[in-house]
């Protein structure tokens, strides 16, 4: 029983990622700098995803935002965890394979 309880907590959801990065929608979009909050809510979605499966799907995730939202300037979006301090291990773009990262990495 405790076991299942702790994959449940593990498991990263697209609704996390979203609102993980809610805080970033004004750097995203231009219309605003990288706010304490918005790092806040990357560094939670990092460690949030602690396995391959978790990484991947925070990838999709990410990709999935990224082309839903009008007006993400993907540069933006790819240099968001570094202004952060924070290397999610894997680039973000609308052309990435989440599939092929398997690793966290730890900054």
């Amino acid at each position: 029983m405790v076991a299942s309880a702790q994959l449940a907590e593990g498991t990263v959801t697209c609704g996390q990622v979203t609102s993980s990065l809610a805080p970033c929608l004004g750097y995203l979009t231009g219309r605003g700098g990288v706010t304490p909050g918005c790092c806040n809510g990357i560094r939670s979605l990092n460690g949030a995803a602690r396995s391959t499966p978790d990484r991947q799907q925070a990838c999709r995730c990410l990709k999935n935002l990224a082309g839903s939202v009008r007006g993400v300037n993907m540069g933006n979006a790819a240099g968001l965890p570094g202004k952060c301090g924070v290397n999610v291990g894997f680039p973000i773009s609308n052309s990435v394979d989440c599939s092929r990262f398997v690793s966290k990495v730890f900054y």
